[in-house]
């Protein structure tokens, strides 16, 4: 993650550029990691990092603290925010990179939520602050047909009721912007300083509009995050249409080849919500209908990401 360049150079800088929200203020670093939000946070100026993180690369976290010199500004707390006690009562800032695949896959957000809740001042920041979840229609006939169809005759044997699995794993990849069939629509947008965790469950309306004629094989998933407490917006971006993150895009394959025209509209609903035995993992219901020319479908599928 380090090397992905989009998100660590964005997140750089935000804090960097933005000095004057992180001078003299004492900031939480949820889900650390190496520490490297807390070693920016602590060069632009913070007068304490509290970097929190429950995995064993806590104990690398320190040393390389130590190493830069920096063991005055920035406290390593090894073990879960909802299980450690800071020793202090109120943080000023709370900084985290807890995004998963698909924005809510295996993400900290319920972390992230807690520490707001439970430490962060009346006014205080959340950096970053707003997330938001696109979806769009793409052509990958290839593609399926490595991924699903292979099934049907594996060394000439009959493997097809496997399909059925494979169609519910949604496949987390780069997709070609050349593949893109449709608009891109935004689906949900979250306020990470005002949200609560029931609000990672929703059902949301979409309407795709084909901007050429093509097959449609899938829709796919990404998502936008944004700094909007600093002197100028900024952020970054997980679609096709942008540079490559390791978050990549999330292609939902449909059971159906949908051939479409253009402007002709494909439209639906999508649930999404954690799942209940394990909330990192999250399932989602996807309802849709073309009513075009060449196809008449209406169907729905079911998609776990675990």
């Amino acid at each position: 993650m380090l090397k992905d360049v989009v998100r660590t150079k964005t997140y750089q800088n935000a804090i960097y550029q933005n000095a004057f929200i992180f001078k003299n203020k004492v900031v939480l670093d949820v889900g650390a990691g190496t520490g490297i939000l807390s070693l920016f946070c602590a060069k632009a100026g913070a007068k304490h990092v509290y970097a929190v993180e429950c995995s064993l690369m806590a104990d690398m976290a320190k040393e390389i603290v130590q190493t830069n010199g920096l063991s005055n500004v920035i406290t390593v707390l090894k073990g879960k925010i909802e299980d450690i006690e800071l020793p202090i009562d109120r943080v000023d800032v709370i900084i985290s990179e807890w995004m998963g695949y698909f924005l809510l896959f295996e993400n900290m957000l319920n972390t992230v939520l807690y520490a707001r809740d439970k430490w962060l001042i009346d006014d205080g920041i959340i950096l970053p602050d707003k997330a938001s979840l696109y979806l769009t229609a793409i052509e990958d006939a290839e593609y399926k047909e490595d991924k699903i169809e292979f099934w049907n005759s594996v060394y000439g044997f009959d493997m097809s009721c496997i399909k059925k699995q494979a169609m519910a794993e949604p496949l987390v990849d780069v997709v070609d912007q050349n593949q893109i069939v449709t608009n891109c629509l935004l689906l949900k947008t979250m306020d990470i300083s005002k949200m609560t965790a029931g609000d990672m469950s929703f059902t949301v309306p979409f309407k795709l509009m084909a901007e050429r004629n093509d097959f449609i094989h899938a829709l796919v998933a990404y998502f936008d995050v944004a700094f909007t407490r600093c002197h100028k917006l900024m952020g970054f971006s997980t679609g096709p249409r942008s540079k490559a993150t390791h978050w990549k895009q999330t292609v939902l394959y449909l059971e159906d080849v949908l051939t479409i025209c253009e402007g002709e509209v494909l439209s639906g609903s999508m649930s999404v919500e954690p799942n209940k035995k394990n909330p990192r993992d999250i399932e989602i219901m996807l309802r849709y209908s073309l009513n075009g020319k060449r196809c008449q479908i209406s169907r729905t599928q079911y998609y776990k990401m675990r």
